[in-house]
């Protein structure tokens, strides 16, 4: 028989289905599942209510309208720069690198345009750009933290200069992250002296490592251009003049000027403190109005007497070619004030009733409580609010007035029969609860306990006598108890908070303005015990109810009146301190919001970069920059965040990479500003201070954040944690050591709960001795190795802020080290790491 043949056939794989998009009998399930949750919307379908009801051409002329809105924002931009009496751009040139020149950088830029011409750059020059029809302003800046900012907050144009064989330091980085911490409108960046490296074929590989620097704090510098190269000198002068500058935000809502002109007035007397001074610039921003107050760089702020027009006489050529001049206009007044003019008055009126003695607290006088005040309530204080006397045990059917006439031993003589019938229960005791409940009343857990009776042995053992240690050994023991725990103040991640009492300081009375909480994010606090130790004038500050309104309402008032930007003014100030004449002409002057002269509490963002060496401790003496002004203060570190009862833990260390909230009492300033915090030093101009008469003053960079709504009411409580050793321990019974060293101590703190660094929670059951010993119960075991700890809290205050100008004050490494030392530290109270009294 021959062998069969398999017949030829095709793989699987090429057998396609014949036309695979009809899906006429595809189930449910399998459209659902190509679609994947996916909701197609129809052709005719519109995204919104409103542009269902929209026809094609009502959308077209929506989107004209838009289109013609960005235009006139556009134009209005850019109408200050416009015509020949146009204000000039302002360009500020940044060396970033010591061999770095700005006038050679500028001069190269100038004859790009205009060749063979030769320019003495020693200040801010003004040149006219005829092939743009624009004006600039140049501003070759020093490599100074203080003049870098104040021009570069002014510029419309930065230009950051690189060297191409020199690495920009240390000093040159900090000048970029402060020029980019503050606002910075647009940003150029050239390099210089790339010719001079050699091979030539090294230069494209230096430019693009110089781009990927640069990139690292502006990601938008798409080119680093070249000083030497006049083609793109020609192209830097372009983007100059004709890009739109995006300016700074917190700028651009307020009015402002470049100074270019200053000269006090005439007939000052000398024996007259204070004078006339006149300003001279071009108003930019928003309209300048002379009700308001002007800021003056880092002199101050003060009235406006008037605003006079000082604009350039021009030129008009005639048929004959004859120069004419316009008519004079340089005295014509502009605006003066009126009823509606900002006082300088930073705090509100004193009221009377401030002073009332209605208004100060329920109770002044401590030697009558027996307590700590816990919440909002002092135990133990009263007679009526002690433990409730033990109930009675009365016949069934006795009235509460009835129970009135029997004594406590009068049960003994009842009959018999009534002795041995069954006691009554909990709801037929007499028991009077309207005094509130104890802390040690309140229930440690929801875990049954079970009651102590004939058969069942008592959880607690019998107390037995308690023998007061010797003087010597119960010194010698805290001492190696103390010894063993960190001994560095840095630990404060570990031990935050954590202090040690002297044995011989009464902890009742170093820690008297002290209460405890329940909760620190729900508990009530109690303002009126805070009040005797609150600052003078503390209610005299500006009280913002409803922040984001009033922001509104100031920036809104802005928009409208004023003189308008791009005019040039000359603006007379009054009761300018005469001593301001020996200080530095100022470089520019912002008009001030209504009411961000007045003082109140200002609680700004500060987050300590993660590169720093060490922690920075509260209430160190900082520079602060917010927005145009600059505070000397020392600013409390409290944790962020929004909590029910506005109560804040006060931070006593910022450590390296953490984010807090810092308070201190300023003027207020509207809107999210960015805020600048600098440590004063003077150790780097130690050096010339032998050469120059006033040294100045070097700044080092030392956090950023920003403005956050202020607010008085807003509680930083400090807190402190004293904690015990377990001396002895049986089951949830622990005898606690070393918290307390007298008994006082021991009934005046009772009322407040203890906890374990493990999480337990418990409260004082009764004290041992007279040294401080006392037995505790927890809702759980307490392990040997445990610490006890309580908590206890107390407001602290923000401090006020003054002005700063540029004056120096300290050394501020060795001011921090020593504030590191001394931090929180009180008489009597010793943080943990530092030696034992």
């Amino acid at each position: 028989m021959a062998p069969q043949t398999e017949s030829h056939h095709h793989r699987s794989t090429t057998k396609i289905p014949q036309k695979p998009f009809k899906s006429r009998h595809a189930t449910k399930s399998y459209i659902k599942e190509l679609t994947k949750g996916k909701v197609e919307r129809g052709p005719g379908s519109r995204k919104t209510p409103h542009q269902q009801v929209m026809s094609k051409i009502d959308r077209r002329h929506q989107a004209k309208q838009i289109r013609q809105i960005k235009h006139k924002e556009n134009v209005k931009s850019t109408s200050v720069f416009a015509g020949p009496d146009g204000a000039p751009r302002l360009i500020a040139v940044l060396p970033l690198c010591e061999d770095c020149d700005a006038a050679a950088a500028i001069q190269k830029l100038h004859q790009s345009v205009i060749p063979d011409s030769n320019l003495p750059v020693d200040g801010p020059l003004k040149v006219r750009v005829e092939r743009f029809g624009q004006s600039v302003l140049y501003m070759p800046v020093k490599r100074d933290l203080v003049a870098a900012m104040d021009a570069c907050r002014v510029a419309d144009f930065v230009i950051f200069l690189l060297s191409p064989d020199h690495e920009v330091g240390e000093d040159g980085e900090q000048l970029i992250r402060a020029i980019e911490s503050q606002g910075v409108s647009n940003v150029l960046t050239m390099v210089q002296n790339l010719n001079t490296i050699q091979p030539p074929k090294k230069q494209p590989q230096i430019v693009s490592s110089l781009k990927s620097y640069i990139n690292h704090f502006f990601p938008n510098q798409d080119k680093v251009h070249s000083v030497d190269s006049d083609r793109e000198c020609a192209n830097v002068i372009r983007s100059l003049c004709t890009t739109t500058p995006k300016g700074v935000v917190w700028r651009e809502d307020r009015s402002w000027i470049l100074v270019e002109d200053v000269h006090w007035s005439q007939g000052q007397h000398e024996s007259s403190a204070r004078g006339g001074f006149i300003l001279t610039g071009v108003v930019r921003g928003k309209g300048l109005k002379a009700d308001r107050l002007l800021q003056v760089g880092d002199w101050g702020h003060f009235q406006i007497e008037k605003i006079t027009d000082a604009s350039l006489p021009t030129s008009r050529k005639r048929k004959a070619d004859e120069m004419t001049m316009d008519p004079e206009q340089g005295n014509r007044i502009l605006q003066v004030p009126d009823e509606d003019q900002d006082d300088l008055d930073e705090l509100a009126p004193y009221d009377e009733a401030m002073t009332d003695l209605d208004n100060l607290p329920a109770s002044e006088a401590p030697s009558e409580r027996k307590g700590v005040l816990l919440d909002d309530h002092h135990y133990f204080s009263d007679e009526d609010q002690r433990m409730p006397p033990p109930p009675k045990k009365l016949p069934k059917g006795t009235s509460n007035y009835q129970s009135a006439w029997f004594l406590g031993d009068d049960m003994s003589d009842l009959d018999s029969s009534e002795s041995d019938q069954e006691e009554p229960s909990d709801s037929n005791i007499d028991v009077s609860m309207a005094a509130p409940l104890l802390p040690q009343d309140e229930p440690l857990s929801t875990a049954h306990q079970g009651e102590a009776t004939e058969t069942t042995p008592s959880e607690y053992p019998q107390s037995e006598a308690f023998l007061n240690p010797s003087p010597a050994d119960e010194a010698q023991e805290l001492s190696a108890y103390r010894s063993s725990r960190k001994t560095s103040a840095k630990e404060d991640l570990e031990f935050p908070d954590e202090i040690e009492l002297h044995p011989n300081v009464l902890a009742r009375e170093r820690l008297s303005r002290y209460r405890g909480l329940r909760s620190l994010k729900t508990s009530t606090w109690d303002t009126t015990e805070d009040k005797p130790h609150q600052p003078q004038d503390y209610d005299r500050l500006l009280p913002i109810p409803d922040y984001k309104s009033a922001r509104k309402i100031a920036v809104r008032e802005a928009l409208v009146g004023g003189v308008p930007a791009g005019k040039r003014v000359s603006i007379h100030l009054r009761n300018v301190p005469l001593s301001l004449q020996k200080s530095h002409k100022p470089l520019s002057a912002f008009s001030l919001l209504r009411h961000e002269h007045k003082r109140t509490v200002i609680n700004t963002t500060i987050t300590l970069p993660s590169s720093a060496s060490e922690p920075l401790p509260s209430k160190s003496q900082l520079v602060v920059q917010i927005g145009s002004r600059r505070f000397l203060t020392t600013p409390l570190f409290s944790q962020s965040g929004s909590t029910p009862n506005d109560v804040h833990k006060y931070l006593r260390f910022l450590h390296p990479g953490q984010t807090a909230v810092a308070s201190f009492i300023a003027p207020v300033t509207w809107g999210s500003i960015p805020v600048l915090f600098f440590l004063p030093s003077s150790s780097s101009s130690s050096s010339t201070s032998t050469t120059t008469p006033h040294p100045q003053p070097h700044l080092h960079l030392t956090a950023t954040g920003t403005t956050l709504p202020p607010s008085p009411s807003r509680t930083i409580a400090k807190r402190i944690i004293l904690t015990g050793h377990p001396y002895k321990i049986h089951k949830k019974l622990v005898t606690v050591r070393y918290m307390f060293f007298n008994k006082e101590d021991v009934e005046w703190f009772k009322a407040l709960r203890l906890w374990t660094k493990r999480g337990r929670q418990g409260f004082v059951r009764e004290s041992l001795g007279t040294h401080g010993y006392f037995k505790a119960v927890f809702d759980g075991k307490v392990g040997p190795m445990d610490a006890v700890g309580v908590s206890l809290y107390k407001r602290v205050w923000p401090r006020g802020a003054k002005g700063w100008g540029g004056e120096m004050v300290g050394d501020g490494e060795e001011r921090m080290a020593e504030e590191k030392k001394n931090v929180d530290v009180g008489e009597g109270e010793v943080v943990m790491g530092d030696a034992v009294a």
